[in-house]
């Protein structure tokens, strides 16, 4: 291998001419009608009684049991009994046979399937149904997306893409009001910010604790106001939240799908079995007890669940006559009214109710971890299927710079150039795909967990095709580029055939970064010169056995010191050398041996949701490592071989502030018939106090503290996967002086067990299901793998004090998670090839990250710039930053787009938001002003000259 290249390339940007509100999408058709959809739409209520709102819905998994594919066609029906097509189909008909009825329906990627299927004529019909508010969408993103294990920017996009087909097909009517994550296993803080800053007026899930539920049924508290960020002015990430009281299921007894058990209302009373009155006075029954842990004369009933309403028939039938008999009570003094509706309606009758906000408690941190008995945690799902959630990190890296800039950068040559055709759509609605919360993670079959990777890697080939198109034309190079996609695992073809080769390396960011790109090659004597034909400092590394155990940078600036044990070859102190910080610092792995089933308080295993150890002992795999170093003037390794199955490289780079620690774990042993879950764990001198912190969804971070929840008093049962939590880009301890911060290249699960340490789990490999459905043990291989799966990663390590160290590792996690693109192609460059090329006249500031550049019509772009760093974070950087932004030197012009208009939202204790003044001034120069954890969100039309 040779290293290094750090090369700066500029991300391309253009001028703004039209501000819409965040996340805001243009309306593309008016009705010719005045519709009645919406809260317009909603049933009547009687004030004075206990109003039950009916919701028939049904959970459509874009993926778990059976792939995409078989649950929308029915096929597979031996594994699970569901076929989407069907039930849009049965739902529409029994909507048309009664103006009554209501139907909600969620995942946009079915739908968008079974759309397209349609005749004109059922389109027309569906619209007016829209129309008429009779069915209503909620949530609206393409899938209902995992909260764990997502990235923000991922959980964005996927939402952008179901709700520009929703307002493109159905415009105002087609607006979801609602947020629905009935089915995800725990909710972040982030998911809740990122829907109140997109409009939506509530948001309603069904799964938390079971201690915390307990607790709020008690203290009537199921319903709230979550203040999901601590840095946007209040009520800007403020949202009305209620927790179902079913999950999403309908009450007990009251199932009435062709799957359920319970039975139909029989209401001749001629029969021998007429049960109407049973019936009634059950209902009755579960409508008080509801009532008891609520706060108002309103209640809501989920009438539906899993891949429901295939025979719709049997829902509406039964559901009409519920209705009708428990409402004909209320002559003889009954206070219950039923009706259907949506939760839109009643969120608005919340609203109507005109209550002070004490009325609802606030809520300003997270629902993680989830567990829904003692020794139940669902904390294992945060690392399960480790290589496809690294998959699903580079995907969506992928997508950003190729997929989405590539194609604004090339125009419509990168679609159809001399590579042949391209298209972005295919990686974006896998990657969209991929963001359900039995994608990422990690909780489905096999099979369907293969049919994810198998659809990204499709995108990958569609967007290689594009970044071929797009650097050919701004190089003026046709020579046909080469993707290693291997490289992780050090293998390219090209280079390593080939003596002479170049290579392409694209900053996606909006500011300079330094970048080591690591190569294989067969040889030792390379010449690597930069674009203007400058030598770069590079060198191949070979392995060299030596007993130097101090490692530092040798250049001119040295940031770190990283000092190893002579005696056991392991890690012992990090220093940063700038600040004259210096901490203890031991790492390993280790494995806990996971659940069978045998243990005396429970029969719960591990599996791909819960991670359940045997006990709190960790097992180490070795006390010493085998070690080999190498140090040269560009990097310093030392190469640790803790088993057969553990490795690792350390690294540090010429003039680098981190630490990079690249590990390869597996194939697990399992021989011993133990399920193992594998970590590597951080034992500093850092005073942590049972305090540790984690990002949330790669945005702010949460204070963690060991057996604790900040809203209810806790009752630990599991000491360590009770104390576990979602670490999505980085993970931090830190006492007054120093903090140690670990940045991931993947979602995983991890925790503070012992004051000091910090502990991530990297890889599961277990012999029991845990009995949530997905039935089959988290036991992965491969092809190239039989004998069990082998991943290999990176944790990138700073130490700062912990009054800067916002400044390093917020942009560090930005670094990894939107890498360099690296193309190459046969011999040198043509004499007449523009090696560079810059899309920014000058470098966003460094609070600005630039989130979305992307294709939004033919001549329509849309782009995101978000404020990254927290109102807490940073003397320097948590201020207000004005962007004065200028014509790029693409070869375009600008044209003012206009009929847009940013989205209000109205929701119990929130006003409503006002929508943001067009900027006026000098149409060459536009000064956009951002504050701390703030996304504006622009739309701009390009006019090629």
């Amino acid at each position: 291998m040779f290293s290094k290249m750090a090369t700066t390339v500029h991300t391309p940007f253009v001028l703004l001419l039209f501000q819409i509100g965040v996340f805001s999408l243009p309306v593309s058709q008016t009705p010719q009608e005045s519709p009645t959809c919406g809260y317009k739409s909603c049933h009547a209520i009687k004030p004075g009684m206990l109003n039950v709102h009916l919701v028939p819905h049904t959970h459509d998994d874009v993926g778990w049991l059976k792939t995409v594919d078989q649950y929308f066609y029915g096929a597979r029906n031996d594994i699970q009994h569901a076929g989407v097509q069907y039930i849009l189909d049965s739902v529409v008909d029994q909507l048309l046979k009664n103006p009554d009825r209501r139907f909600i329906y969620v995942e946009t990627a079915f739908f968008y399937r079974w759309w397209k299927r349609q005749s004109g004529d059922m389109q027309d019909t569906v619209k007016q149904l829209v129309d008429e508010g009779r069915l209503e969408f909620v949530n609206g993103g393409w899938c209902m997306s995992d909260e764990a294990t997502t990235h923000y920017s991922a959980v964005v996009d996927q939402m952008t893409i179901g709700l520009r087909f929703l307002n493109d097909t159905f415009g105002p009517c087609g607006r979801p009001r609602v947020a629905w994550h009935i089915d995800p296993f725990g909710h972040a803080r982030e998911h809740a910010s990122v829907f109140a800053q997109m409009g939506y007026d509530g948001f309603f899930f069904g799964r938390l604790d079971y201690q915390d539920r307990s607790r709020r049924k008690a203290s009537r508290e199921q319903e709230m106001v979550w203040r999901a960020s601590e840095s946007l002015v209040p009520p800007v990430a403020d949202l009305f939240t209620g927790i179902l009281p079913n999950g999403y299921n309908p009450p007990e007894g009251f199932c009435w799908d062709q799957l359920c058990d319970d039975p139909p209302i029989r209401d001749d009373p001629d029969l021998e079995d007429y049960n109407v009155e049973d019936v009634v006075s059950k209902f009755l029954t579960v409508a008080q007890e509801q009532v008891g842990v609520y706060k108002t004369n309103h209640i809501i009933m989920t009438m539906g669940s899993d891949f429901q309403y295939e025979n719709a028939n049997l829902w509406y039938k039964n559901l009409d006559k519920l209705i009708r008999y428990v409402n004909q009570k209320q002559v003889n003094g009954s206070n219950i009214h039923v009706l259907y509706s949506t939760p839109s309606c009643y969120l608005q009758e919340l609203h109507r109710a005109n209550l002070s906000c004490p009325y609802f408690p606030m809520r300003i941190d997270d629902f993680f971890p989830y567990a829904d008995a003692a020794h139940d945690f669902w904390t294992g799902y945060f690392t399960s299927r480790p290589a496809l959630k690294r998959y699903e990190r580079i995907s969506n890296s992928y997508l950003q710079v190729i997929c989405n800039q590539m194609e604004v950068l090339g125009g419509p040559t990168s679609r159809n150039g001399s590579f042949g055709v391209g298209n972005s759509d295919t990686m974006k609605k896998a990657m969209a795909v991929a963001q359900h919360h039995d994608a990422v993670s990690g909780t489905e079959k096999q099979h369907v967990a293969d049919d994810y990777a198998r659809r990204l890697a499709n995108g990958w080939t569609q967007c290689q095709v594009l970044v071929s198109n797009t650097l050919a034309a701004l190089s003026g190079s046709s020579a046909p580029r080469v993707y290693c996609e291997h490289l992780n695992i050090s293998v390219c073809p090209l280079t390593e055939s080939s003596s002479k080769f170049s290579v392409n390396v694209y900053n996606p960011l909006a500011r300079p970064v330094g970048w080591s790109v690591r190569l294989p090659v067969n040889g030792t004597a390379y010449a690597v010169t930069d674009s203007s034909g400058n030598a770069v400092d590079s060198t191949a590394v070979n392995a060299i056995g030596c007993t130097t155990w101090s490692v530092e940078t040798n250049q001119k600036h040295a940031f770190l010191k990283v000092t190893f044990d002579p005696e056991t070859g392991l890690l012992s102190s990090l220093s940063n050398l700038e600040t004259q910080q210096t901490v203890r610092l031991s790492q390993n792995f280790y494995w806990y041996n996971a659940s069978d089933g045998n243990n005396k308080d429970s029969k719960q295993m591990s599996g791909a949701y819960i991670f359940r150890p045997n006990s709190s002992t960790t097992f180490i795999i070795s006390k010493t490592a085998k070690i080999e170093t190498v140090q040269n003037s560009v990097v310093q390794e030392v190469r640790q071989w803790f088993s057969p199955w553990v490795s690792q490289v350390v690294r540090l780079y010429a003039d680098s502030r981190v630490l990079e620690l690249e590990w390869t774990v597996g194939p697990v042993p399992i021989g011993d018939n133990m399920g193992k879950e594998v970590i590597t764990r951080f034992d500093t001198s850092i005073n942590s106090s049972g305090i540790f912190y984690t990002d949330s969804n790669g945005r702010e971070v949460l204070q963690r503290r060991k057996d604790y929840r900040p809203t209810w008093t806790l009752t630990q049962t599991e000491p360590v996967a009770g104390n576990y939590y979602p670490i999505n880009s980085r993970a931090y301890i830190k006492d007054e002086k120093d903090q140690l911060t670990v940045v991931t290249d993947r979602s995983q699960g991890g925790g503070s067990i012992q004051d000091g340490s910090l502990e991530i789990m990297l890889h599961r490999r277990l012999l029991h299901d845990d009995v949530r459905g997905v039935g089959e043990p988290l036991n992965e291989a491969s092809d190239l793998y039989p004998e069990g799966l082998v991943v290999r990663g990176r944790l990138l390590l700073s130490l700062n004090p912990p009054a800067v160290a916002a400044n390093t590792h917020r942009p560090l996690a930005q670094e990894v998670v939107l890498q360099p693109l690296i193309t190459f192609t046969e011999g040198l460059l043509p004499p007449n090839t523009r090696p560079e090329f810059s899309g920014l006249q000058t470098a966003l500031p460094p609070a600005v990250h630039l989130l979305t550049v992307s294709q939004w019509d033919p001549d329509l772009v849309l782009l995101r710039l978000e404020h990254q760093y927290e109102a807490r974070d940073s003397k320097e950087h948590s201020q207000p930053v004005t962007v004065n932004l200028q014509v790029s030197p693409l070869p375009s012009t600008f044209i003012l787009l206009t009929g847009l208009s940013p989205s209000y939202r109205c929701a119990v204790c929130l006003s409503g938001e006002k929508p943001l003044p067009k900027t006026k001034g000098d149409p060459s120069v536009w000064e956009v002003t951002l504050k701390p954890m703030e996304i504006r969100t622009f739309l701009l039309r390009v006019r090629l000259r």
